[in-house]
């Protein structure tokens, strides 16, 4: 189920947006002030990002290029009572994917975040990045910085799931269930194994574990 996150202060505007969209079958986190934004992408995955120009404490330029900053690559469709052009221009140039104009036609909204989850879908069927790494999933290949790293099958699917949901703790039992696809037995200590040897491969930093949790790609520091 795609999870969305809107960033609008106004309070009738906000809630209405929220309502709407969960009646479409999204799950959405709604906050009105640009720093609390930064704050919930750094611990969340978001699919699409609704992103009101005139947000207070932080503004909405401010908070979409700081996301581009960190290399977050997450749908953001910029939201403002400004038309004119210029406005237009220094959203699409601080990294937005699309623009909407207030007042919002819900219909219109809701289409446009169809639009930017067929995108993103197309794109992660070729190849998905987090950070300095780089899956490409037609040449079934992954690099560093564009140099290849060389992976083994299994090391492969276990890093694909990893970043297909980074920014989330990933367990242990999951991660198995990628394995058991193709193999009909896994040892007990395969997954071990396979982070161990992506940490040589990547460093460290690059997959975080939490007890408990599981394992985690794309923190702040990715």
């Amino acid at each position: 189920m795609p999870r969305l996150l809107i960033a609008e202060d106004d309070a009738d505007l906000g809630p209405a947006m929220k309502r709407a969209l969960e009646l479409d079958g999204y799950v959405v986190d709604l906050f009105a002030r640009g720093d609390d934004v930064l704050v919930a992408v750094g611990v969340g995955s978001y699919d699409v990002i609704l992103l009101d120009i005139g947000l207070p404490h932080m503004t909405g330029l401010e908070v979409l290029r700081a996301l581009r900053a960190r290399r977050d690559e997450t749908p953001v469709i910029v939201i403002t009572a400004f038309d004119r052009t210029p406005h237009r221009v220094a959203g699409l140039d601080a990294g937005a994917d699309d623009y909407v104009v207030k007042p919002v036609d819900l219909e219109e909204l809701a289409a446009r975040i169809r639009s930017q989850l067929r995108r993103r879908e197309r794109r992660h069927d070729d190849s998905l990045s987090v950070g300095r790494v780089t899956l490409d999933f037609a040449g079934h290949v992954a690099s560093m910085d564009g140099e290849e790293v060389l992976l083994t099958a299994k090391e492969f699917r276990v890093l694909a799931l990893l970043m297909r949901r980074s920014r989330r703790f990933v367990s242990k039992t999951d991660l198995e269930g990628e394995l058991y696809d193709q193999d009909q037995w896994v040892e007990s200590n395969t997954i071990e194994v396979a982070i161990s040897s992506l940490r040589r491969k990547f460093g460290r930093d690059f997959i975080r574990t939490a007890r408990g949790l599981g394992y985690m790609v794309g923190g702040l520091e990715a």
